[in-house]
């Protein structure tokens, strides 16, 4: 067997790519990705960690877009994330109130990508801007980082319980911190 690898996942709306906290992206032409996503990723990527996203992607369910429509953003949005690379992206596609297994909170998801890629959860981190990306992280091992880009602020407020390992301002700040945390050395 081989070794277990060392992971972020990723939130995909308000954490890689700029979100309007109640609007739903489908347009490829409107992905934004905040500034301090490219280096924080050349710092992570740097330090051995592969990348994935795990995302709710609710407007399907909602009816407001289409799987497909969500493909064409993800596709743009790998585009832009070069030279990084993200392993895979994993989305769940149902509205809140279908009470599936896979929206996070729930575990779901990234337990098929710890089995799948053979990941090591305690070397292993969780970034997003919202209470379910710390509880879901939380759910499936990892150390969840809360960025205060989007909805971030507003949940750590909003949830004073939710206690995520840090609360970093952006993406770049979370990965530091994740390489102080994992006593990894950095240039930065």
């Amino acid at each position: 067997m081989s070794e277990k690898i060392k992971a972020v996942f990723f939130d995909r709306d308000g954490t890689l790519i700029h979100e309007k906290p109640g609007t739903y992206l489908s347009d490829p032409e409107k992905v934004r990705l905040y500034k301090s996503v490219a280096p924080a990723l050349a710092l992570l990527q740097k330090a051995g960690y592969k990348f994935f996203i795990v995302s709710n992607q609710s407007g399907i369910g909602r009816g407001y877009f289409t799987e497909k429509e969500v493909n064409k953003v993800h596709a743009r949005m790998l585009k832009l994330l070069q030279p990084a690379r993200i392993e895979e992206i994993v989305f769940c596609p149902h509205a809140p109130e279908e009470k599936c297994s896979c929206r996070k909170p729930e575990p779901a998801l990234g337990l098929k990508l710890i089995k799948k890629y053979h990941i090591d959860p305690a070397r292993s981190y969780m970034v997003g801007d919202k209470k379910a990306d710390v509880k879901f992280g939380r759910a499936i091992g990892f150390t969840p980082v809360l960025v205060t880009t989007a909805n971030g602020k507003n949940h750590l407020k909003k949830y004073p319980d939710m206690h995520p390992a840090k609360a970093a301002s952006n993406l770049l700040n979370a990965a530091r911190f994740i390489l102080k945390h994992a006593g990894e050395a950095y240039d930065a």
